[in-house]
């Protein structure tokens, strides 16, 4: 039963038994009720990556991190990037006092309950769930927004977004016979396929990780919530790239993607923020349903094995719909999430433009995302538009009765969440 129904159902009860209580209640001060919280556990597309605004973040040392500076190891907790902008923080929650966000970009399954500072390429945090039990100690955990499965043992977001941005910049800038050659060395220049991103295996594997961290989850909660009424939202993920591109990300100089060299329509594919073949999307389009029926999978099988537990599956994937980066002319305003922006080496300085620009500087700039993966780490995750956008999401999803709803953006701009 919801805490509104509770709510309801306890104020029958106290008219009927008000006198009896008052007669038996033993004397002395009540005892005080926890203020209540709502909490965000999980990876990137939680923490609010791209979204700026990003709070200190509590380390495995217990300091705070504060901006370490754009050279920093990428292990910083810091670079966890937990947003003021983030969707906990932006939804409608009645009755919710207080929000914590715990996720951390390029958070995995398995740093749920292990520090991901134990694992490579982890970061300098404790497991989400020991970071769970310390709110659960001074409030009363009513909402927790869960986002896994984009990265794990198998393959990461970073990692597909990096491969397929490289692929169709060393194709934009060099010919065929110079990569042979030596100038760009082995980075592969044909647009990313399914299997480039995730196999079905790989999808399978990724999807048992995260089934077994929810369980985690769901167990701990049971432990540690006092009143053992609490909502469990699984989000799943939704596509920065169109299904297909404006037109006007076609061609330039007559050139379209499928001949060797386009560095015209490089940099503006690049400056419109989506520097990818058209050829891929179908590609990244496969990569995000699979996400999609991972969690939709977790969900169904952590609903099966606790009946009673309050977890709602939030589709996400159409709350982009119309605003994606190039989906219109004028990209990348008014796109909900953030265009792909490297550093040239970490001057804090993005780099918004590519024309003009030869292969050896493209390829070192490529190189710094590399050497320092937090100077691009924000590319193509929801900017703060998009956070607000998955906010409304988020209110939906917490009000309502059905254990599955989608949240889907109109041509209008309005959420609606059924």
């Amino acid at each position: 039963m919801s805490r509104l129904g509770r709510t309801v159902l306890a104020a029958g009860i106290a008219v009927v038994t008000a006198t009896f209580a008052a007669t038996v209640a033993p004397s002395g001060p009540a005892e005080a009720t926890p203020p209540t919280a709502a909490v965000a556990l999980g990876d990137s597309f939680i923490s609010g990556e791209g979204a700026g605004a990003y709070s200190p973040v509590v380390n495995i040392d217990g300091e705070a991190s504060t901006f370490p500076g754009w050279s920093a190891p990428n292990s910083n907790a810091y670079f966890c990037h937990r947003s003021a902008n983030a969707s906990l923080h932006r939804a409608d929650l009645p009755g919710i006092t207080a929000r914590f966000n715990l996720a951390c970009s390029g958070g995995q399954p398995y740093d749920i309950a292990n520090a991901s500072a134990t694992r490579t390429s982890g970061r300098q945090v404790t497991a989400q769930l020991d970071q769970l039990r310390a709110v659960a100690q001074t409030h009363d955990i009513d909402l927790v927004l869960v986002g896994l499965g984009s990265n794990n043992s198998s393959f990461t977001f970073g990692s597909v977004a990096e491969k397929c941005a490289n692929r169709f910049i060393a194709d934009a800038w060099t010919g065929w016979w110079e990569f042979w050659a030596y100038l760009w060395g082995k980075v592969e220049q044909e647009p990313c396929s399914n299997n480039d991103l995730a196999t079905a295996a790989e999808l399978a594997a990724a999807t048992a990780e995260t089934t077994a961290a929810v369980r985690q989850i769901l167990s701990t909660l049971a432990e540690v919530d006092a009143d053992g009424q609490h909502r469990v939202v699984l989000q799943d993920y939704t596509n920065p790239l169109p299904e297909e591109y404006d037109p006007a990300y076609w061609t330039e100089d007559n050139r379209d993607d499928t001949r060797d060299k386009f560095r015209d329509l490089g940099a503006e594919r690049y400056a419109a923020g989506c520097p990818a073949h058209r050829a891929s999307l179908p590609a990244g389009h496969y990569l995000s349903q699979g996400l999609g029926t991972l969690v939709s999978d977790v969900h169904t099988a952590v609903a099966d094995e606790f009946p009673g537990a309050d977890v709602v599956l939030l589709n996400v994937q159409r709350a982009f719909d119309g605003a994606r980066l190039c989906e219109t002319a004028d990209s990348p305003q008014n796109a909900l999430a953030t265009p792909v922006r490297l550093m040239d080496g970490p001057t804090g300085v993005f780099v918004t433009s590519l024309s003009g620009l030869d292969k050896l500087d493209i390829r070192r700039i490529a190189n710094a995302c590399v050497t320092n993966f937090q100077t691009c780490q924000e590319s193509w995750h929801p900017n703060a538009a998009g956070h607000l956008a998955l906010g409304h999401c988020l209110t939906g999803a917490a009000a309502t009765s059905a254990r599955a709803v989608s949240c889907v953006r109109s041509a209008s701009g309005a959420i609606t969440v059924s």
